[in-house]
């Protein structure tokens, strides 16, 4: 479990590490919002409860104009972890199966490698499509690849508890906490 990191103006920044946000309290650049006082660190003269939330004293300017490139991360959460051809959930692979990258209009037939053209297929639908386009092999895309937003990019990779869901409605909003969480 990590800990849900704020900015000064509440906004969410990132997970971190529990040690690493314990450090940032206890070097009083941050405060604790919320704490887990079942699981403590201890040293030899103190203790403390395990950051849950923080907030960073100062604010942290965050550029907003930075291209997403596609990753393998940020391309399955994206299609929800799932084959766009079969449908198939990755808990749901055999064995020697795994999820992969694939162009709908491949390289070699002039594709390229932006959000638009690629999606998630198992291994076994991506060995079968090969070369092809998707009309040339039988196939259909279960949706249209889509450029994300850069909040469900942020998010949709990383797990967080219903008390760190608590700050990220309330700064994005509800629709989008609907959008993270599938």
């Amino acid at each position: 479990m990590g800990c849900l990191a704020l900015n000064a103006s509440y906004e969410p920044l990132t997970i971190l590490p529990v040690r690493r946000a314990l450090r940032l309290v206890i070097d009083r650049k941050a405060e604790a919002l919320e704490v887990d006082e079942s699981r403590l660190f201890r040293s030899e003269s103190a203790t403390w409860p395990t950051p849950v939330v923080i907030r960073l004293v100062r604010y942290i300017s965050v550029p907003r104009r930075f291209r997403r490139q596609v990753t393998n991360t940020f391309l399955f959460a994206r299609d929800g972890y799932c084959c766009q051809y079969c449908g198939r959930h990755r808990k749901d692979l055999g064995y020697r199966e795994s999820l992969t990258r694939d162009h709908v209009i491949p390289i070699s037939r002039g594709g390229d490698n932006g959000w638009l053209n690629v999606v998630t297929a198992c291994s076994r639908c991506n060995l079968r499509k090969a070369n092809r386009l998707v009309s040339e092999c039988g196939y259909r895309l279960l949706k249209d690849p889509s450029v994300p937003g850069g909040v469900e990019l942020i998010w949709a990779v990383r797990r967080v508890t219903p008390i760190q869901a608590r700050y990220i409605r309330m700064f994005y909003g509800e629709e989008v906490l609907k959008a993270l969480s599938g």
